[in-house]
């Protein structure tokens, strides 16, 4: 058998290149971005297959068969035993592989290519009244093909069974080529294929003779419990079971075959659901009682959240309002009931509640028929993994024995022990949740993964689980699989006789172990191949920014990401612009966290080296649109816009920045520097031409029209009206904070903003001198420049700050500067502490601190309303809703993510293109679909710009101008837009320019002929 090492990548690489219709990659980048996945481990890749086709997909497998490759077929990435990091060919199915091939209602299957996604299938299948019953947590981006792989479950499993419950045949290669359609396999139908002969021929003969063998240790060997996932299933190879070579596939890990398509089982979308939460003292007691429940009961749910994980939401400010919907307790079951009708739903509920003998009025008892409370509690419940991963006392936590399972009947001794044997190894206030309607048990455990002693603990920890789990006759896995964290444990759960006969099948399929070798038969140790373990070594760097939640550690912060992957998620939120746009991993919050995790060099094979200066981390980081939707989209809070700007900074630093840097970075200056000819300044971004070697020369789009300069600032316009400046100590004061944005660009919404403000009784101030948040710095990396612009702002603001008055933000992305990004990049500053604590939204300062008395004008009218990322991130925008609801606005807040211009990156040169992508994805066609009589609302200079460049045909107003309009009486009742000013674009002076430039080009050149003619003249004189 050859070594990895015997591999030849560069021959490999061009035999793929040349054979295979797919995307290609054995860069530096694409190897670390696919260096580990959701688990503790990492192994770095060969290279990256991204195949366009099935046939494509196959076609790499035959090229790495012959170059003995090993191959790893790779969905979401999201295991958590190390199933999708290998040393080997990584064949990525999701970006082009994600067809619903077919769909029969009648015989409730449908057909798909191994990359679709759990969500997008079940969408296309519901106007069939259709789904696929099994939904892991991961259910927003994990794909079929690794659910097949991992045998997933997820809390659906308690009413429609696992994966492998739900498969009814796969197409499947093996390495060495055999292609041909799994299924339940009757006599007949094994007679024929034996007669056919051949390698399916051989296979289905050595799988019966495997099975034949080993009959009463199958029959025996495997444990009687709803979770059993860990191991083969040559159960299913039974006579009882169908000789079912497909299911005996699931759960293989890719270590046999690689799929190529699946027909799968489907369920019918339930009418009606009812949830019904119970609250007990601890977390063992609920588990006593879940035998009870389900012999009174057949919940499709039945989970368990513990008091250390609400703990924990609490403190992590997620998922409050779930937590508001719970009962009285200290640990809950949710139990959830489907019906053709409500009542049918909640009468399940209501029996369960008579069998216990309790009601509705129990305080320790919550019902629900609402879907949307529903959804929203059973969220909290699938965000366990990461509200555990990364607690806010700064320790860590790890996967490794995440979800074991036992009988439900047994399962509150079970944790009892468990806990006990937690205590014995010092492993405390570890969260425990889960399936426990099934006996499964979620759980991440804070193991000591930096030196050795820790590691070797890990490791016997995992063998005295894998014991303990056993003796209760149970499994190691309950829906996460075996991979490289639990294969060495097998043999604690199954006996000889069963594991030579696993290695007998993994020999049949893969005799050369080229298939994602290393995992459940003949696996690496539990404790090799670690991404964090006592050889990891990471380079120490001194940042910018502090930390203050990682430890002043940038390290930290990178490690943040665990790999969940709701990055790869294609709705709702605003987590991953650049993801959703490219399906591609490296443009992953995930796999830049991957980058920048390799970039700190605790590896000696990393694939990313040069440290601040890697061209790989440069070139993934380039499409981050730095919009914080990962700040609070992310379960663990990775915050790419930060990690973003602090490496920008380090990478130019001493270097020549790309021209946008010095164009959009230092936008505050030349808007200043506008302000003594702003229409020739209009007409010189505008002229023909020459705005077109502008653009070449500052780095921008071609495809972007400059922004138009307002004839008069806002705070020119402020001071020329000689207002007085109001008392800083006035408690009716507020300063407004003119944003180069709003000053420059867009004066009106300052001056709606002040209206309305007077209205509702404060006095406005204005600063004296200039001042800026420093955002377009930070956005490219300039940080010592944003620094130094920071501390001149406090110092012009120093009387508002130390008065305490409220300074109220129109422009989202600045207003979050003072929140999140200033007291991260000047700690302990206590003018930046004060600036962050007296910062407000508008709609903060009119719901939360306008008088009791005050009503907004009314306007009576619908609105499209796009939320700016950094607000949706960092704000919030429960106070917007409510201005609006106050202000009789029926208000449709999107949930299409990013608008895609983002400040600077829309309009940088080799970005609109994706730019435009992701705003077709939802905001523009959103906008484009709102009636004529409405308003489309956008706070975010970066939105409105979009809205208004896209030719929608629309223009986004701000908040306060839709409200100042309505100081005045009815907006107009056709695009109520019209009646808000706006810098106006005059194509005469531009056209004037040009043609004046032209002209004085034209004088310079033939006033240098001239020249040169009186010169060759007066040579010819000089040599008679």
């Amino acid at each position: 058998m050859l070594s990895e090492q015997e591999v030849d990548p560069a021959a490999l690489e061009r035999a793929l290149r040349a054979e295979v219709d797919g995307e290609v990659r054995f860069d530096a980048g694409s190897r670390g971005a696919y260096a580990t996945d959701g688990s503790n481990y990492r192994q770095v890749p060969l290279g990256v297959v991204v195949p366009r086709s099935v046939e494509a997909g196959a076609a790499a497998v035959a090229v790495c068969s012959r170059f003995a490759a090993p191959v790893l077929s790779r969905g979401g990435g999201t295991s958590l035993g190390g199933q999708c990091t290998n040393a080997a060919v990584v064949i990525d199915w999701t970006k082009y592989c994600h067809r619903l091939i077919s769909v029969d209602p009648g015989a409730r299957t449908c057909v798909v290519e191994p990359g679709i996604v759990l969500d997008d299938l079940n969408r296309r299948l519901a106007p069939h009244g259709l789904k696929f019953g099994p939904k892991p947590s991961t259910h927003t981006h994990c794909a079929l093909g690794g659910m097949i792989g991992n045998n997933s479950c997820g809390a659906s499993a308690q009413a429609y069974g696992k994966t492998v419950d739900n498969v009814s045949r796969l197409e499947v290669l093996t390495y060495e080529g055999t292609r041909f359609w799994a299924g339940p396999t009757g006599e007949d139908e094994y007679a024929r294929i034996v007669a056919a002969g051949g390698a399916q021929a051989r296979l289905y003969q050595g799988l019966r003779d495997v099975a034949g063998r080993h009959l009463a240790d199958i029959r025996t060997g495997y444990p009687k419990i709803p979770r059993r996932v860990s191991g083969y299933n040559l159960d299913s190879l039974l006579p009882e079971n169908g000789f079912d070579v497909a299911r005996a596939l699931v759960g293989s890990e890719g270590t046999l075959v690689t799929v190529l398509r699946a027909e799968l089982q489907l369920v019918e979308v339930p009418a009606a659901e009812a949830l019904l939460v119970l609250g007990f003292d601890d977390i063992y007691q609920a588990a006593d009682a879940v035998p009870g429940l389900l012999e009174h009961s057949h919940p499709t749910q039945l989970e368990a959240i513990d008091g250390r994980m609400a703990q924990l939401m609490r403190e992590e400010h997620a998922h409050l309002d779930s937590l508001d919907s719970l009962p009285e307790g200290e640990s809950w079951l949710l139990l959830q009931f489907t019906g053709d009708t409500k009542e049918e739903a909640d009468e399940q509920a209501l029996e369960v509640l008579r069998a216990l003998d309790r009601d509705e009025d129990d305080p320790r008892v919550a019902l629900s028929d609402d879907p949307a409370r529903e959804q929203e509690m059973l969220r909290a419940r699938e965000a366990g993994l990461g509200v555990t991963a990364r607690p806010p006392d700064g320790s860590e936590t790890w996967e490794g024995w995440e979800d074991s399972a036992v009988a439900p009947e047994r399962l509150g001794d079970y944790l009892r022990d468990l806990e006990r044997l937690f205590n014995r190894y010092g492993y405390q206030q570890a969260s425990l949740y889960g399936h426990f309607g099934q006996g499964c048990v979620h759980t991440r455990i804070p193991f000591e993964l930096r030196d050795g002693k820790g590691v070797e603990a890990f490791r016997a920890f995992l063998f005295d689980a894998a014991d303990l789990v056993s003796s209760y006759g149970g499994s190691l896995s309950g829906e996460h699989g075996d991979g490289q964290a639990r294969g060495e444990l097998l043999p604690r759960m199954f006996t000889p006789a069963l594991m030579a006969a696993m290695g007998e099948v993994k020999a049949l399929f893969d005799p050369g172990n080229r298939m994602n070798p290393g995992k459940v038969v003949h696996p690496h140790r539990v404790d090799s191949d670690m991404r964090i373990g006592a050889t990891w070594r990471p380079e120490s760097q001194s940042t910018y920014f502090a930390y203050p939640d990682d430890g002043n550690d940038f390290g930290q912060a990178v490690l943040r990401c665990v790999g969940i992957g709701n990055c790869r998620s294609q709705q709702g939120g605003v987590m991953c612009p650049s993801y959703r746009a490219t399906g591609e991993e490296e443009h992953s919050t995930r796999g830049r966290a991957r980058l920048l995790f390799e970039m700190l060099g605790g590896h000696d094979d990393s694939p990313v080296t040069g440290s601040w200066r890697s061209t790989e981390v440069r070139d993934a980081l380039d499409l981050c649109l730095a919009c914080k939707g990962c700040k609070s989209d992310c379960p663990v809070g990775v915050d790419m816009a930060t990690y973003k700007a602090e490496f920008l900074a380090h990478h130019y630093q001493g270097r020549l920045r790309p021209a946008s840097h010095y164009a959009m970075g230092w936008l505050p200056l030349w808007t200043r520097l506008a302000r003594a000819a702003p229409a020739l300044a209009n007409a010189a971004l505008h002229a023909p031409g020459l705005s077109r070697i502008g653009k070449v020369l500052a780095g921008i789009a071609p495809q972007r029209d400059a922004p138009l300069f307002a004839a008069e600032s806002f705070r020119e316009s402020w001071h020329r009206s000689g207002r007085p400046q109001p008392d800083p100590g006035d408690p009716r004061t507020v300063l407004l904070w003119p944003d180069t944005f709003t000053d420059h660009f867009h004066p009106h919404i300052a001056d709606a903003a002040v209206r309305v403000l007077e209205d509702a009784g404060f006095r406005v101030a204005v600063p004296d001198g200039p001042v800026c948040c420093g955002l377009t710095w930070i956005s490219t990396g300039q940080l010592a420049t944003a620094t130094k612009v920071l501390r001149r702002t406090t110092a012009v603001l120093r009387p508002w700050l130390q008065a305490g008055t409220p300074i109220v933000g129109l422009e989202p992305s600045c207003t979050a500067v003072f929140r999140s990004d200033a007291p991260d990049l000047l700690a302990g500053d206590q003018d930046i502490v004060r600036l962050a604590a007296q910062t407000r939204t508008f709609a903060e300062q009119l719901v939360n601190h306008a008088p009791d008395s005050w009503q907004p004008p009314q306007l009576s009218r619908a609105a499209t309303v796009q939320t700016h990322c950094h607000q949706h991130a960092v704000l919030g925008a429960d106070p917007d809703r409510e201005l609006m609801r106050r202000a009789g606005l029926d208000a449709e807040v999107l949930d299409e993510g990013c608008c895609g211009l983002a400040g600077n990156f829309g309009f940088e040169r080799g970005h609109y293109d994706l730019s435009q992508v992701i705003a077709e994805q939802g905001v523009l066609p959103a906008v484009r679909d709102t009636a004529p009589g409405a308003f489309v609302l956008a706070d975010g200079f970066s939105c409105r710009t979009q809205i208004e460049q896209a030719g929608t045909g629309r223009r986004a107003v701000h908040l306060a101008e839709a409200l100042a309009l309505a100081l005045d009486g009815p907006p107009p009742a056709d695009h109520p837009e019209q009646a808000v000013p706006r810098p106006q674009h005059r194509p005469a002076p531009a056209r004037l320019l040009t043609a004046g430039l032209v002209g004085a080009a034209a004088g310079l050149a033939a006033g240098g002929a001239r020249a040169v003619l009186r010169h060759r003249k007066a040579r010819k004189v000089w040599t008679r």
